[in-house]
């Protein structure tokens, strides 16, 4: 079983379509959505955690990106400057996953890029921004 964090953009015309069922009937693929935005008439956003067999993943993801959705890794969305931080962490209590969490007893910030959900809980927290989401 393959397992991928991916952001899956959508279209304004594909925001009407039951794309996640497909990907999950027509490819059997388990599916958890992270985080969505969708807005009728406006580009839709959804980070998901997807997994399944890598043939049906990848002959999925070849169908989404073949009607119209964008796909990026997780993993190229998010940005932490860590020469920015300064250490306060603030970000800490706010990361729900645990991303972003303190090394004791030292007390600097360690940010885990495989438990981010992309949440953007931290970027308005942070008062030096040193986190950034980059689509």
């Amino acid at each position: 079983m393959v397992k991928k964090r991916l952001v899956l953009n959508f279209p304004p015309h594909l925001i009407d379509r039951p794309v996640t069922y497909e990907l999950i009937t027509r490819y059997k693929l388990r599916v958890n959505i992270l985080k969505a935005r969708v807005t009728p008439k406006e580009w839709g956003r959804l980070v998901v955690e997807v997994s399944g067999n890598k043939n049906d993943l990848d002959a999925a993801l070849q169908y989404a990106s073949t009607i119209g959705v964008e796909i990026d890794p997780l993993s190229k969305g998010i940005a932490w400057h860590q020469e920015l931080c300064i250490e306060c962490t603030a970000c800490t209590s706010i990361c729900p996953s645990k991303a972003l969490s303190v090394k004791r007893p030292e007390m600097t910030v360690e940010f885990d890029r495989d438990k981010c959900i992309a949440c953007e809980l931290c970027i308005p927290v942070c008062p030096y921004e040193a986190i950034e989401i980059q689509l």
